[in-house]
């Protein structure tokens, strides 16, 4: 958990009611398209859909058979589809011929679509065009956060990123900001709300504006969440925050998303981890005894605690030697099952930390940090950028190749030509002409981008080169690009403190600060800022910090209301549970992944 061991930690607030309201809002919206009914759930819903609500629930309320949305035609006896889907052109597209080819037939059934979290009027308008729009009846699942711990909650949608920083497509925001109308509503009126970035404001305003909409409904409420922090993980221009998404990730939870997959809080550990011939699906969250003690330990750590963790087990196991019988039979009734459960999750994790260690070492991983701790501290770019061309040449991994280069572009303000055009060379032959598009996205949205002819080597610099080894032209290269142009990210480094000045070895077991996730190399910038807004309580005295993330920034008093319509925490059925009163100190609200994940 992010607050293990803390104990100045007040408990986060009850985000199972987001959850509840979620599943309670599909049931009644099945539940209008009354008797059996066939469900189509789009891929990248299932996920979160098992989370809310399973198939046992859906079987209860008349769903007959799942099916999941694909370009394969539908073969099925009901009388009726519903159909679960994000509101997107091309599943309208695939819905209007299932109608179509129903029509062509002679067949008639009812067909019924649920948008999640919202429809858009694109959808209906491509419904209208193919002719389908008066055969469907259309509703909404308001399904904008999902719980994936305690104090983790996420919207779950994974083009945001896509659609707003590289398409200019602004339709999420809405989204956003009724996520946010939602948390007022359900947990008091926040305590004050920050944020920066052109994304983050405006759907700060949108909120504020369904906010004045709205009528005041939960006034006078203990809120429960102290402060929201917006932020755009990512700008066209400051690049927030890329830097912290593109280094790799050495504790253990991260580790296993790069090696895994975290899909919706949850892994697939394959039969390499499981040690037979099937799969498991693991929730990762705080109620894995194991995983929650050691999910943001650095990974060098890891062996030891899990090793050690197996003796206390063997010794608790051992106990039963000198029982009597009431003894062993209060173990083997109050003891022995939770024991058998963090033995199972227990080899899981040593199975899944074995399985890391043999996909890094193959990746000559230790060399890979080294490269990417080089680049964030600006030393050795020339044998940084060698590493590269190597492992583009070797085919290590497309995708890791792909993030060293984004790297080295954002913390060198660039790629300059000659390298842009090597490494741009050396990777389309190695991986295939097919990813021209994605060095096409990838300089779009300012992760891989060349330097301005006004930013390369000078004619001094070129005649100097000549007159010296290949390995002392590299060092004079940095030398010079280093004078001629100045980067936003050694700016903001250097004004944050963001790259640690420690002497001799970083203590990785008993870390000082937040470096420590990246082995004591980088202080990830967006919780540096985090950090430094709340302790000034604004934005005063970090007017040059905002002005290099390039504005947009903006800190406001307390806010109201409970929209109409959605129930307050005090308003809840009992038996869903009292949400604690206190106050969260900090909540981050991320629009990202994971991003991620949101992953944040």
């Amino acid at each position: 958990m992010a607050f293990a061991g803390r104990r100045d930690v007040p408990e986060p607030p009850d985000f199972g009611i987001l959850k509840r309201l979620a599943r309670d809002q599909l049931i009644y919206l099945l539940e209008q398209l009354p008797g059996k009914k066939d469900l189509f759930i789009e891929a990248d819903l299932m996920s979160p859909l098992d989370r809310i609500a399973n198939v046992s629930i859906l079987k209860q309320h008349e769903v007959d058979k799942l099916y999941k949305v694909e370009s394969r035609p539908v073969i099925s006896a009901s009388d009726q589809f519903c159909f679960l889907v994000r509101p997107r052109i091309k599943t309208m597209r695939y819905i209007a011929d299932i109608v179509n080819a129903d029509k062509m037939s002679g067949r008639s059934r009812k067909y019924k679509i649920i948008f999640s979290p919202q429809k858009f009027y694109a959808c209906e308008m491509v419904l209208e065009e193919e002719g389908v729009f008066g055969d469907v009846t259309c509703d909404e699942w308001s399904f904008y956060l999902l719980p994936l711990d305690e104090d983790i909650i996420s919207m779950e949608l994974p083009e945001f990123f896509r659609d707003y920083f590289l398409e200019g497509d602004h339709r999420w925001i809405n989204s956003v900001a009724r996520a946010l109308q939602l948390l007022n509503s359900l947990y008091g009126p926040f305590g004050k709300a920050y944020g920066i970035g052109r994304c983050a404001k405006m759907s700060y305003e949108l909120w504020r504006d369904l906010e004045e909409e709205s009528e005041a409904d939960g006034q006078g409420r203990k809120p429960e969440i102290g402060n929201v922090f917006l932020m755009d993980r990512v700008a066209l221009v400051a690049d927030t925050d890329y830097v912290t998404a593109l280094c790799s990730q050495v504790v253990y939870e991260g580790l296993v998303d790069d090696t895994f997959r975290i899909k919706c809080g949850s892994v697939d550990f394959g039969p390499d981890v499981t040690s037979s011939d099937k799969s498991i699906k693991v929730l990762l969250n705080a109620q894995d005894k194991v995983f929650s003690q050691i999910r943001n330990e650095h990974f060098s750590s890891v062996f030891g605690f899990l090793s050690q963790k197996s003796r206390n087990l063997q010794a608790q196991y051992d106990r039963r030697r000198g029982m009597d019988i009431k003894q062993m039979k209060n173990f083997v009734s109050q003891e022995l099952k939770g024991l058998k459960q963090e033995h199972r999750l227990l080899s899981l994790h040593i199975g899944a930390c074995e399985s890391i260690m043999k996909k890094k070492t193959k990746q000559d991983f230790q060399e890979m940090i080294k490269a990417e701790h080089s680049l964030l501290e600006g030393f050795d770019i020339r044998e940084s950028t060698s590493f590269i061309e190597e492992h583009i040449d070797r085919q290590v991994s497309p995708i890791e190749s792909l993030r060293l280069m984004c790297l080295l572009s954002i913390t060198e303000n660039g790629l300059i030509p000659k390298d842009y055009r090597s490494l741009k060379t050396q990777y389309l032959q190695s991986y295939g002409p097919e990813h021209l598009l994605t060095f096409h996205n990838l300089k779009r949205i300012g992760l891989l981008t060349e330097q301005s002819a006004g930013e390369t080597l000078t004619a001094v610099e070129s005649k100097v080169s000549k007159l010296v080894t290949d390995r002392a032209a590299g060092k004079i290269t940095d030398a010079f690009n280093s004078l001629a142009r100045k980067s936003n990210f050694r700016a903001i480094s250097k004004k944050l403190g963001l790259i640690p000045r420690v002497d001799g070895e970083y203590d990785l077991k008993m870390p000082r600060d937040m470096a420590y996730v990246f082995s004591g190399a980088y202080v990830p910038l967006s919780c540096k800022i985090i950090e430094q807004v709340l302790e000034r309580r604004g934005w005063l005295g970090l007017e040059e910090v905002v002005r290099l993330l390039n504005g947009n920034e903006f800190s406001t008093a307390p806010w109201r209301t409970t929209p109409p319509g959605i129930p307050s925490a005090s308003s809840l059925p009992s038996s869903w549970g009292a949400a604690p009163s206190q106050k969260l100190p900090l909540f981050g609200f991320w629009g990202r992944r994971e991003g991620a994940s949101s992953s944040s």
